[in-house]
C-alpha cells in the first residue's frame, strides 16, 4: 500500500474515492433488495448482475488503488465478470420479450440483421437470417463462450504470471501477453456481435422498458473498462505518461485506470438505479404477464 507515502491531497484523494466505492456498493445492494421484491422471479437474477456490473468494476478498482501488487488479480477478475455480464445482458433481452416462446412467436417470419458491429457493420450485403430456436442457440453460444473462456484465460494467465512466463507489459512474440491478449479480443468480438443483432432486432418492441438507456450503459461500461484502461496502457508502454518517482510510468498510468474507473463506474451505478428502477407489470405484453402469473403460482 502507497497510503503511508501520500501527501495530504492524495490521502484525500484516496478517501474521497473509497467513499465513492462504498456509496456505490450501497446503492446496488438497496437496488438489488428493491429488485427481489418488485420484478418478477424469471427477471430477477439477470437484473441484479447486469447492475452488479459497475460496483464490482468500481469495487476491484479501489482495492487496486490501495494495493497496488493486487492490480493484475482485481483487472481480471472485473473483466471475467464482466463477461459473464454481456452473456447475462443478450439473456435480457430475451427476457425482457417474454421469453424465447413469446419472442419465437413474436418475429416468426422475422430475420435478423447480422450486418452490424462490432464483426460486420460494414458488410451490408450479409443476407438477414431467419429467426429460429437455432439461431437463437448460435446468438446464446456466441455470448456464452466468453463468459466460460474468459475465466479460465484470467486463470492461466495467473498461473503464468507466478511462473514469470507473464508479464502484461511484454508485448514481445515470445511472451504469452501478446498472444493470449490477442485470443481475447477475438472472443470479446465474437461475444459483442451476438449482442448487436439482438439489440437490432428488439429495440423497437422493447422501447417502453428503456432497452435503449439499458444497452448505452452496458456500452459505456465496456468502453471505459476495455477501451479506456487499454488506450492508458498504451500511453504508460509508450512513456507518454511519465514516471513520476516512486511510481513508474505502469504504475502511474494503473492508477489513472483506477481511479478513473471508481469515478465513471459510481456515476453509471446512480443512472443505473433510475433506469432499472420501475414496476415491470404495467409494461407487459399481455402474453407474458400470464406466463409470469404462472410462474410465480408454481414458486411456492
Amino acid at each position: 500500500s502507497l497510503s503511508a507515502g501520500l501527501d495530504l491531497p492524495g490521502r484525500f484523494l484516496f478517501a474521497i474515492l473509497t467513499l465513492m466505492t462504498l456509496i456505490a456498493n450501497l446503492v446496488f445492494v438497496e437496488e438489488a433488495v428493491y429488485i427481489y421484491r418488485k420484478i418478477p422471479s424469471s427477471k430477477r437474477s439477470i437484473i441484479i448482475w447486469i447492475n452488479a456490473a459497475a460496483p464490482v468494476i468500481a469495487t476491484t478498482s479501489c482495492i487496486g488503488m490501495w494495493i497496488p501488487r493486487s492490480t493484475m488479480f482485481t483487472d481480471f477478475t472485473a473483466a471475467a465478470f464482466f463477461a459473464i455480464v454481456i452473456h447475462k445482458f443478450l439473456l435480457m433481452m430475451i427476457k425482457e420479450c417474454g421469453g424465447q416462446k413469446l419472442l419465437l412467436r413474436q418475429f416468426e417470419n422475422g430475420r435478423f440483421k447480422i450486418s452490424t458491429g462490432p464483426c460486420c457493420c460494414c458488410c451490408l450485403c450479409l443476407p438477414r437470417v431467419r429467426i429460429t430456436r437455432r439461431t437463437l442457440f448460435w446468438l446464446k453460444l456466441g455470448t456464452f463462450q466468453f463468459a466460460f473462456l474468459r475465466p479460465m484465460l484470467m486463470f492461466l494467465s495467473i498461473v503464468l504470471w507466478t511462473n514469470g512466463n507473464y508479464t502484461f507489459y511484454n508485448l514481445s512474440p515470445k511472451g504469452a501477453a501478446i498472444w493470449i491478449s490477442c485470443f481475447v479480443g477475438v472472443l470479446t468480438i465474437i461475444a459483442l456481435w451476438p449482442v448487436a443483432i439482438m439489440f437490432q432486432q428488439v429495440k423497437t418492441l422493447l422501447t417502453c422498458k428503456k432497452i435503449i438507456p439499458k444497452f448505452a450503459l452496458y456500452q459505456f461500461i465496456l468502453i471505459l473498462n476495455h477501451l479506456q484502461a487499454a488506450i492508458i496502457n498504451i500511453l504508460a508502454m509508450q512513456r507518454i505518461i511519465r514516471c513520476a518517482p516512486p511510481l513508474s510510468s505502469s504504475a502511474r498510468g494503473a492508477y489513472m485506470t483506477q481511479q478513473l474507473l471508481i469515478m465513471e463506474m459510481f456515476l453509471i451505478t446512480l443512472i443505473s438505479r433510475v433506469v432499472y428502477r420501475r414496476r415491470y407489470d404495467g409494461l407487459e405484453p399481455p402474453e407474458c404477464t400470464a406466463e409470469e402469473a404462472g410462474d410465480n403460482k408454481e414458486a411456492p
